[in-house]
């Protein structure tokens, strides 16, 4: 039998606007029936943030919840993991969605230099999101921009504050960031597997090379891959993405092409060492 391979799909972000594509889905409404639609089309664990009516991103645990019990009743057994991330959100509340206990949560373990901006996270704080998740029992997805993130990551785990089991995404292709060069991809897994060596991995790439860096993740036996409008909203230079499911559709051809196929949900859930579906439905 061939292997499973966990799709995750990052739906909206806190970026792209209607004027980029008009496929982002901004209200809870949209967020559900898009992922409604990547879920049917392989996708096992979706990235959520959540926008404010105009398009600027929130940190409101209303609309967060509104799109986990949307998700829960329309994609059964699918993994929900929701952003902590910086771009444009108060820093004191990039955490206070997460007491709805989530599967997943996205943590960046250090600063890094972004187009426009320093995205900002300092030991103190991210140590205070790593307790916060851990009190909830939420798993973290390590969010890794640079080399020396990985050892943040580590001292989570010297502290305490995790185990030794998180899922980890290197994040290529972001300006001023980690650029998307396939040597440095296999550097930064050297190190992933030197200091933390049951974690689980995935690579994204950002834009244009979205697909790029998913081929490479294939090619070294990624336990995930990951793709959706948040980090590109193209299929080809000329044209848009239609919707997230579409960008699922050829993350599931490439899988193929590397003779895996998408993980289901429970398949998902075990992959990454996550509580089976109806289990964390009981435990929120």
């Amino acid at each position: 039998m061939t292997s499973p391979i966990v799709i995750t799909v990052a739906i909206t972000g806190s970026v792209p606007r209607k004027k980029d594509n008009p496929a982002v889905p901004i209200t809870p409404s949209e967020q559900i029936e898009s992922t409604q639609q990547a879920y049917e089309a392989g996708a096992s664990l979706v990235h959520i943030h959540v926008r404010n009516d105009d398009e600027t991103p929130s940190s409101d645990p209303e609309r967060f919840a509104q799109v986990q019990e949307g998700i829960r009743r329309h994609c059964p057994g699918m993994v929900i993991q929701f952003s902590t991330g910086g771009r444009g959100r108060d820093p004191s509340q990039r955490g206070s969605a997460l007491y709805l206990k989530p599967d997943m949560a996205s943590l960046s373990t250090g600063s890094v230099n972004f187009p426009t901006i320093v995205y900002e996270n300092h030991t103190s704080f991210v140590e205070g999101l790593a307790g916060t998740m851990k009190q909830h029992g939420i798993r973290p997805e390590i969010e890794i921009f640079d080399l020396s993130h990985l050892h943040g990551a580590r001292h989570l785990i010297a502290r305490g504050l995790m185990d030794e089991r998180p899922h980890v995404q290197f994040v290529m292709g972001v300006q001023n960031a980690l650029p998307a060069e396939e040597h440095l991809l296999d550097i930064l897994l050297g190190e992933l597997r030197r200091v933390m060596p049951e974690a689980t991995w995935t690579a994204a790439g950002i834009g244009r090379h979205q697909s790029r860096v998913m081929e490479w993740a294939l090619a070294r036996g990624a336990d995930a891959v990951r793709t959706g409008i948040e980090d590109n909203i193209r299929v080809t230079k000329e044209r848009l993405a239609t919707s997230n499911a579409e960008l699922v559709e050829l993350a599931v051809l490439a899988i193929e092409r590397h003779g895996r196929r998408a993980a289901t949900p429970e398949e998902a859930r075990r992959l990454l060492g996550l509580a089976p579906a109806a289990a964390a439905s009981r435990a929120t």
